[in-house]
């Protein structure tokens, strides 16, 4: 019996952080090592070009980064395909023919659209289509699940929609996805919104254990808690958010918090320092394979090799169903 398949994929615009390893990457590897899946996990490079198209000068060290932060977080080659977006072409061209049959009413209504448009002024044709090529990504594999986050849900169901409507006009080919939630949807960054590399307010897989101690330092906390000795907020504050994946003691934080005994300064180097030590062996992991180059590239080939073979067997399923060969 064939197993169930999953896709997901990230952009190679910068360096990996918390936020897309609890939000993410923890997940993956969980999935991976459950053994019941099909894997593919893409380092989406055509998709960083919506808002990155004048900065690619560093594109190659950004995708060999975050195979290494795949790596370093436990994903592993041999039970996963981990490719990059642009070496399986298939992708493209399931993405043009989509692009002929989808009204452009259901891409400008995507609430991620809007909202970057506005803060990003981004205006690209490309950007406004890179929904329909996640879609594309998704159903190139025929995948049955994709792991995401709460944000992008409209994005799973627009892919649903894609599917829905190229099955009515030319027969059954593409499955309707389903998300798998994260357990932790929202990691919040050091200035309480949601972590991210464009908002600046990210703590890195790459940061040094002295680097993340000053970003943990300089975090937002509960803005009528001043002093030590005033009553906190925790359910507000994003450290004690942090404190909740990191701290397994984290219940006596929100004890000291709401009471007043806990300053906010003793509860960020107690944040720090549970942090660090979660994050050693990831980061001992990240040294070694920087050392290895040719460990990462054979591994993106090698995923690149299986994925088009998934991706051209789909392709040659849409070309009959569209009586195109």
């Amino acid at each position: 019996m064939a197993k169930p398949i999953i896709l997901s994929g990230m952009q190679p615009t910068g360096q990996l952080h918390l936020g897309n390893l609890e939000g993410a990457l923890r997940n993956w590897v969980n999935l991976q090592n459950q053994a019941k899946y099909e894997l593919y996990y893409c380092i989406v490079d055509w998709h960083s070009l919506s808002s990155d198209y004048q900065e690619t000068g560093d594109l190659t060290n950004r995708i060999k980064d975050m195979m290494i932060d795949y790596l370093a977080a436990g994903l592993d080659p041999d039970k996963s395909a981990i490719f990059v977006q642009s070496q399986v072409k298939e992708h493209a061209e399931l993405f043009l023919l989509f692009s002929m049959i989808i009204p452009l009413a259901w891409l400008e209504r995507v609430p991620s659209y809007k909202e970057k448009k506005d803060e990003l002024g981004l205006d690209s044709f490309g950007f406004l289509g890179y929904p329909l090529l996640q879609a594309a990504d998704i159903l190139v594999y025929k995948a049955n699940f994709v792991p995401v986050g709460k944000d992008q849900l409209p994005h799973i169901e627009l892919t649903r929609e894609v599917a829905r409507r190229f099955n009515h006009l030319y027969g059954e080919v593409f499955p309707e996805p389903d998300a798998l939630l994260t357990q932790f949807p929202v990691i919040p960054g050091i200035d309480g919104r949601k972590m991210s590399k464009s908002y600046g307010n990210d703590i890195t897989l790459a940061d040094t254990a002295e680097e993340t101690e000053k970003k943990v330092a300089k975090m937002f906390t509960d803005p009528q808690k001043i002093y030590k000795g005033d009553p906190g907020r925790p359910e507000i504050c994003p450290v004690y958010s942090l404190h909740q994946i990191y701290n397994p003691r984290s219940p006596e934080i929100h004890s000291g918090c709401t009471t007043g005994s806990l300053g906010c300064v003793d509860c960020k180097k107690m944040l720090a320092s549970h942090l660090n030590r979660a994050l050693a062996p990831l980061r001992e992991k990240r040294k070694e394979l920087e050392g290895k180059p040719e460990v990462i590239w054979s591994s993106l080939k090698r995923g690149a090799e299986k994925a088009r073979e998934k991706a051209s067997a789909t392709l040659k399923d849409v070309k009959e169903a569209m009586h195109l060969l």
